[in-house]
């Protein structure tokens, strides 16, 4: 594997193990330059927390690249998680499309809802300009609630794989080449993903941890980029950050204090194994 530079555009989220303070670490623990572009600052992630602070940081964003592109600077992946508004997401698409190397990939997660609806500050606007984005993207990651808003499918809590497929169906056709379906789970003891590729479905099951989590996504998303580009293929990389993912929560389970996110610093070690 040749040594690759990699893009990562997300909030920087003082406190809270998630975003790019959980993208750096792990993306560069599986073995990449690992560059960052914050979406935006916040004094501690949203889920829990009151009175945190937010900057929007879109005003920055092409001033960055233009500097970038008088450089010659190029990378291999843009992997792209929460952004800050629609507008944002124009920029994003623009610094791809000048910044992205030949034959480079871009990977999104549409980090933008969970649990039946939309994050706070979000709204119908910003979820069809994210579909311009994953139209753009060679891998999405979503969730199902982001991929209800991203296909008009109704959300349920309940539901069968026809369901699933039926998802994933209208996900491929927005554009991406694959889609890594979070959080699919048929049996209430277990959850897992779905991966559609090139026509082919995979899906992997483990079990389900009864905790809410904070900055998981974020957490699979990155191991999951990571074990991609070290050449694993889609659903053996699907299965290596969800087992990952599990550790994670594992580490954390005795610590009834550290509810705003997970422990997946001393897992770190057992991801770079995996993915080497």
């Amino acid at each position: 594997m040749s040594y690759q530079r990699i893009l990562t555009v997300q909030d920087i989220s003082c406190l809270g193990q998630c975003s790019l303070t959980a993208a750096l670490p792990i993306l560069s623990a599986c073995g990449f330059e690992t560059c960052i572009l914050p979406s935006a600052l916040l004094s501690t992630h949203t889920g829990g927390f009151s009175g945190y602070t937010f900057r929007d940081l879109t005003d920055d964003i092409p001033r960055i690249r233009q500097h970038w592109q008088k450089e010659g600077i190029r990378f291999d992946a843009v992997y792209t998680g929460y952004l800050a508004g629609a507008r944002q997401i124009d920029e994003v698409l623009d610094l791809i499309g000048a910044l992205l190397a030949p034959g480079g990939m871009v990977a999104v997660d549409p980090a933008m809802a969970d649990h039946g609806r939309l994050y706070a500050g979000f709204d119908e606007a910003f979820a069809a300009a994210m579909k311009k984005l994953c139209a753009a993207a060679d891998i999405i990651l979503p969730n199902i609630t982001e991929a209800c808003f991203l296909t008009g499918v109704p959300y349920r809590e309940t539901y069968d794989p026809a369901y699933i497929d039926r998802i994933l169906k209208k996900l491929t056709e927005i554009g991406a080449k694959t889609v890594i379906l979070t959080g699919v789970s048929y049996h209430p003891s277990t959850t897992g993903v779905a991966v559609s590729e090139k026509g082919r479905r995979f899906y992997y099951a483990h079990k389900r941890i009864d905790r809410i989590c904070h900055g998981t996504g974020d957490i699979y998303a990155s191991a999951f980029i990571g074990a991609y580009l070290n050449g694993k293929p889609a659903p053996e990389a699907a299965k290596i950050a969800a087992e990952y993912t599990v550790r994670c929560i594992e580490n954390t389970l005795d610590d009834p204090d550290h509810w705003y996110g997970v422990k997946f610093e001393p897992a770190l070690g057992d991801l770079i194994r995996a993915v080497r």
